[in-house]
């Protein structure tokens, strides 16, 4: 399971070189996407030339069926990799169904280290790490979101849980108005962006306090929310 940077970030400060090795052990591959996957692996230098390199796909669009044959190199005592598009392979991603049949098959299954979002953004937020939830994509019909905002709020608050979602980046900055109609204004809320950059920006305040400051400009760029209500 092999981690790749979470954006346009100097892989030596982010990726042990044991995954470059890794990588060099390899010719064949799991990814979401074949462009982005191989700029990867040309950037982590990997020796095989890039016609030699066996890409399976694995995307919302994989049939089912398909997804046992990506394994046969594994049931021949073969290594493979599996590549997620940002961060760690499995974590809110499509390469967990990949391990699902590993682990019914006894394939071992071997994580590389690597940045997550998800845990990089908790451990900044100041938030807890205790107890914390991601919860993926809010919904985008208006009502429906508000209605799930409510919800995680009251979860957070009953449960002293930090509640984690994503957005789609074009529509990170109706994201945050809608966060800020929607939340109390006791309720803690961190926005990080574009972590692990030289962009990177991280920020946690109650919503009266937000609302206090100028809106950051999020417009297109990967990022992850966090609340804890009080």
């Amino acid at each position: 399971m092999i981690p790749t940077t979470l954006g346009e970030s100097d892989v030596a400060k982010v990726l042990p070189l044991s995954v470059k090795e890794t990588i060099h052990q390899l010719d064949e591959f799991i990814v979401e996407n074949s462009k982005t996957a191989r700029a990867f692996l040309r950037m982590m230098e990997i020796p095989t030339p890039q016609n030699q390199l066996k890409i399976h796909v694995l995307n919302k669009y994989t049939e089912t069926q398909e997804l046992h044959g990506f394994l046969s190199a594994c049931r021949n005592g073969k290594n493979i990799g599996l590549i997620s598009e940002a961060g760690c392979p499995g974590i809110a991603d499509p390469g967990a169904e990949i391990a699902s049949i590993a682990h019914k098959e006894d394939i071992q299954i071997i994580p590389l280290v690597g940045p997550s979002s998800i845990l990089l953004s908790l451990m900044a937020s100041g938030m807890n790490g205790q107890s914390f939830s991601f919860n993926g994509y809010l919904p985008v019909d208006k009502s429906d979101v508000k209605k799930k905002l409510k919800d995680l709020e009251r979860i957070s608050r009953s449960c002293d849980q930090t509640q984690l979602f994503i957005e789609t980046p074009y529509r990170n900055n109706k994201l945050i108005d809608t966060l800020y109609q929607n939340l109390q204004s006791n309720t803690k809320l961190c926005i990080a962006c574009d972590i692990s950059l030289k962009t990177e920006y991280i920020k946690t305040r109650t919503i009266a306090e937000w609302k206090k400051t100028a809106k950051p400009e999020l417009h297109k760029r990967p990022c992850i929310f966090l609340i804890h209500a009080q």
